[in-house]
């Protein structure tokens, strides 16, 4: 069964979300879904750049509350 796992990475500055996000990726199984919690503006364009030209999925992005919400699915 897939799972969701938060990374909370507010305050981190480019690159700090997309390399916590790469560990995250690393640990975890195909399938499963990652949401990156991040501050910095950059990472809701930089991680959905990174996920298409390694092969994971963009689930999507939400803009909360001076934050964003970045969900990626492992696909391999």
């Amino acid at each position: 069964m897939a799972e969701r796992q938060t990374v909370d990475a507010r305050g981190a500055f480019c690159p700090g979300p997309l390399m916590e996000l790469i560990a995250a990726l690393k640990l975890a199984s195909v399938g499963d879904e990652v949401e990156v919690l991040s501050s910095d503006k950059g990472s809701v364009n930089d991680i959905p750049a990174w996920v298409a030209k390694v092969g994971h999925q963009f689930v999507g992005s939400t803009e909360l509350d001076g934050y964003w919400s970045v969900i990626v699915k492992k696909a391999k």
